[in-house]
């Protein structure tokens, strides 16, 4: 039995359920790459997918937690699979460590899911040769699963340390507030307090100050994101209000075909694959962490405060194409992501990648070729810029935060696999 058909249906199914993107909840993104939908798949490939359907099932409103769920969980298998016992065979080893561990950590921290990566296990188990290296693999998966849930416990990435109260300065220029048309109050501000994985604090690479407020970039910011990013903007194109659609959804959906694509790809061990979906969940947990630092302390305002009360030529009825999300303006989160994403994608398998197509739930009907990481990331530039939630400095500069952070996980990650014993 293979259980990869009906878990990518579940997978589609439960694209309703709540993953916090960085603007808004939505469903998961539907993949589209039919020629890595074979039949018969690698384990990774199998509990990529398994992971997947569980936290989106799972219906947990905080991205970090989500990419904290997918960082543990794979931790733990990249470690289970570095070392083989010898006398053992390789592949039957590691197939069951990768097995073993993902399935103990998701059980551990989404307990609702545990029948369905229970049944997951015991169909990839019974597809693993029985004997010496099946049983050392399961041992070596649950080791390192209780080594890294331990490591990783009270780090702050919880829902509720996520989203602490966070207390609005009085009104003032360049300040950021609630925004219309909730006036939500802020979220993620308790990410900046979270414990990271590899960095040394969470301002480590805080990015450089925002435009001030009377400089000519800041002018030229300004007037992009009142021309392009208006609800009823007159200069924005079809296929830019498609991008800006495109690329509303939370980065955690959309980049998961992404690294799925890349994992089809790799002609490595599970052990490789393993370590590519390890560090790059990691990259992007510490770059949530330090993306919420940088914006807690400078607190720039949204771009529809700015044109609706700032001193520049002030609209009141200004409208952006999509509402902002209830935090700080500089640096952008989907940015940092998409900085994060593409520099480690691009150090495990080179910056181009033969074609392959991506969807997107919140542009019905849209399909999007890319053959580089970088594309998506112009992308991401230019879509929050189109959607009026972002200035083009926000949007550059959380590129380099991303790629300044994810840079510091590959440098560092050796301390991943070995600052804890292998038993």
């Amino acid at each position: 039995m293979n259980p990869l058909t009906p878990r990518r249906s579940a997978l589609k199914a439960l694209g309703s359920a709540a993953l916090l993107t960085a603007s808004a909840t939505v469903p998961l993104a539907t993949p589209a790459v039919a020629d890595e939908r074979r039949p018969h798949l690698s384990v990774a490939l199998d509990w990529y997918d398994t992971t997947a359907a569980t936290i989106a099932a799972a219906g947990v409103a905080t991205q970090i937690t989500n990419s904290r769920t997918w960082a543990v969980s794979w931790l733990a298998a990249a470690r289970a699979t570095r070392q083989v016992p010898p006398c053992t065979d390789r592949s039957t080893f590691r197939d069951a460590a990768l097995a073993s561990a993902v399935h103990d950590c998701l059980v551990a921290l989404i307990p609702s899911r545990t029948q369905e990566v229970g049944a997951a296990l015991r169909a990839t188990l019974d597809r693993v040769p029985d004997g010496p290296a099946k049983a050392k693999g399961i041992a070596a998966g649950a080791r390192q699963a209780r080594l890294v849930l331990a490591s990783r416990e009270g780090d702050g990435l919880d829902p509720a340390s996520v989203n602490a109260p966070f207390t609005v300065p009085p009104t003032a220029p360049g300040v950021w507030r609630p925004t219309p048309p909730d006036y939500a109050p802020a979220i993620q501000y308790g990410n900046r307090m979270a414990r990271p994985f590899l960095l040394e604090t969470p301002d480590q690479y805080r990015v450089p100050a925002p435009p001030a407020l009377d400089s000519a970039r800041y002018r030229a910011d300004l007037a992009e994101v009142r021309a392009y990013g208006a609800v009823d903007s007159t200069v924005r194109s079809r296929r830019q209000t498609e991008t800006a659609n495109f690329w509303y959804t939370g980065s955690l959906i959309l980049y998961t075909e992404p690294l799925r694509v890349a994992l089809a790809r790799m002609p490595q061990s599970a052990a490789a694959q393993a370590r590519l979906v390890a560090l790059f969940h990691v990259a992007l947990v510490d770059t949530q962490i330090a993306t919420a630092d940088s914006k807690y302390a400078y607190l720039r305002w949204r771009p529809v405060t700015a044109i609706r009360t700032g001193a520049i030529d002030p609209d009141p009825q200004w409208t952006p194409l999509h509402t902002a999300p209830a935090h700080p303006e500089y640096p952008s989160g989907h940015n940092t992501y998409a900085g994060a994403a593409e520099l480690v994608l691009t150090a495990f398998t080179g910056p181009c990648t033969a074609p392959f197509e991506l969807t997107s739930p919140t542009a019905p009907g849209a399909t999007r070729t890319y053959t580089s990481w970088r594309q998506l990331s112009q992308d991401n530039v230019v879509a929050r810029v189109y959607s009026g939630i972002h200035t083009r400095s926000a949007d550059e500069v959380g590129l380099v935060l991303g790629k300044q952070v994810a840079a510091h996980t590959m440098r560092n990650a050796a301390q991943l696999w070995f600052s804890q014993p292998q038993g």
